[in-house]
């Protein structure tokens, strides 16, 4: 079994979370302690429940916590439109996050669809 690591969906999620951290954090104090605080754990929720679940054991627990990984990626769209409509987001910032989330979320699902094609353990 690969490792985590070497998951292009686990990459591509601490792209987005690293991304999301250097925006954030250029941010005012009350836009970091409302919207930035959430954004920020919902990004990072991706790429740490990816990993999680691979080290519980079992296709079972590996697709529970990639199912979580996917309510954080929806998180994190909609703290990334609440920023947006709070004019916290330049347009370029807009785009390179939009890539980011437009090419995770396909590969999120396929991850997850791929795991577990009979109930063994892994």
């Amino acid at each position: 079994m690969a490792s985590f690591e070497d998951l292009r969906v686990y990459q591509l999620a601490e792209v987005l979370a690293d991304d999301v951290w250097d925006v954030v954090i250029r941010w005012n104090r009350l836009a970091q302690d409302t919207v930035g605080k959430q954004l920020v754990r919902a990004a990072d929720g991706i790429g740490s429940n990816i990993a999680e679940g691979t080290g519980r054991g079992s296709y079972q627990d590996n697709r529970r916590f990639v199912k979580i990984a996917r309510g954080s990626f929806y998180e994190t769209r909609h703290w990334l439109r609440r920023a947006f409509k709070r004019m916290l987001l330049t347009e370029k910032q807009v785009e390179t996050l939009k890539a980011l989330l437009d090419e995770l979320g396909p590969k999120l699902n396929a991850y997850l669809r791929s795991i577990g094609k009979n109930t063994n353990d892994q």
